[in-house]
């Protein structure tokens, strides 16, 4: 099958651990290699966002990366890159009309946008995973929500247009539900980990610690806490600062972003005014082949976003064999309940309890992350969540019927 995935400001070769890289990158690159490993031939659409990018770039056997024209080669904001998604959808169409897609499957409410207008006239099939939902975005961040004007009204035509829709967690359904999007052409299909990549391995402790010890505990009997991800103030970091003021001992690695944003700023200041100093730790980003290591060095991983599509933090935490405190939505609800501990968003007191009862019971933490494990293993392997995207292709295409017929059913 030819198949292509257009996501328009999530490039599966960047740096993850900006503003904007994050989850959705990964989850393209991880899909498409994925998918090219089942036999199909895969091209990345994505925005150039540098001059010196090449138009194409091979990222994986059967995996090619397209730096599509649109706007100005740099960098810019996602929610800037609406002005631009005429010229995507053009370059898109140009290219289809050359070398027809069997499907295409869109990443972001932006992409589904392009990649629509760019199949119609070919019949091109359209899958649309949105990653994001601005009604989600809107609810929690309000006047702060950036997202451009009218953004919620063009979900919803998306969703209605779309030959099918991949939801990435069962709460996203309800909220698709509720935009009127036809429950019927919407799957749940969950993001994916490199169990390869992420996986129980030797305790190698990174530098990026507080020296001492073992890393999970330091020489003084220190328990090392983790967060990592994008440091925008969605994420909830500032929440782990606050509770952790109410864990005594305990110290805090804060991976993620860059010493010269706003942001890693705010959170540093946090914690010197809170007397937490000492026990927070901010590295900034880190290279994704350091992440294994950096997860496995911690006794816990927290994640406590205030509102979170999916989450890939926590299920690369259980593919470590690392137990996971988490906030009570989204994917989260999927991914971590039953095998980690769930809390409320937003309540440093209330994460606070859950942490001072986690390190105070090494069994009850080797019980979630032997649960945590045996969860990552069982449903989140890149190889499943592949299989269970083809079959949503297939029944776009046809394929399912054609095989059916030579089976003689």
């Amino acid at each position: 099958m030819r198949i292509a995935l257009v996501s328009e400001h999530a490039n599966p070769l960047a740096a993850v651990g900006g503003v904007d890289t994050g989850g959705q990158n990964v989850h393209v690159a991880g899909l498409s290699a994925a998918l090219a490993a089942l036999g199909h031939e895969v091209t990345v659409y994505t925005r150039r966002a540098a001059g010196e990018e090449p138009p194409v770039v091979r990222m994986a056997p059967g995996v090619t990366v397209e730096h599509v024209p649109a706007g100005p080669p740099e960098p810019l904001p996602k929610d800037e890159l609406l002005p631009y998604m005429p010229a995507f959808a053009a370059h898109l169409a140009r290219r289809w009309r050359a070398v027809r897609p069997d499907v295409a499957h869109a990443h972001f409410w932006m992409s589904g946008l392009a990649t629509l207008a760019a199949a119609e006239e070919l019949r091109i099939p359209v899958v649309q995973t949105f990653h994001a939902l601005g009604t989600v975005k809107q609810r929690w961040q309000g006047t702060a929500d950036t997202s451009p004007p009218g953004r919620v009204a063009v979900e919803r035509d998306i969703g209605r247009r779309a030959a099918a829709v991949i939801a990435t967690c069962t709460d996203e359904v309800k909220e698709l539900a509720a935009m009127d999007v036809p429950v019927e052409r919407i799957t749940v299909v969950p993001c994916g980990v490199d169990l390869d990549l992420f996986h129980p391995g030797p305790l190698d402790v990174p530098v990026l610690h507080h020296a001492g010890g073992d890393g999970r505990t330091g020489a003084d009997g220190v328990a090392r806490i983790l967060s990592i991800g994008r440091l925008v103030p969605r994420k909830g970091v500032e929440t782990i600062i606050e509770a952790l003021a109410h864990v005594p001992g305990a110290h805090l690695t804060i991976a993620g972003g860059d010493p010269a944003d706003e942001e890693f700023a705010r959170l540093s200041r946090l914690a010197a005014a809170s007397g937490l100093a000492e026990r927070v730790r901010l590295v900034g980003s880190v290279a994704r082949a350091d992440v294994p290591a950096l997860i496995r060095s911690a006794r816990l991983v927290v994640t406590v976003p205030w509102y979170e599509p999916f989450g890939m933090v926590p299920v690369e935490a259980m593919a470590c064999g690392v137990p996971v405190v988490a906030s009570a939505v989204g994917g989260h609800l999927d991914t971590v309940s039953g095998c980690g501990v769930l809390t409320p968003p937003r309540r440093p007191r209330a994460l606070a309890r859950v942490l001072r009862d986690l390190l105070a019971r090494p069994d009850l933490r080797a019980s979630l992350a032997a649960a945590g494990l045996l969860r990552a293993r069982s449903r989140y392997g890149w190889q499943k969540v592949a299989a269970r995207t083809e079959s949503v292709y297939r029944t776009m295409t046809g394929d399912h019927v054609d095989r059916l017929v030579a089976a003689g059913g």
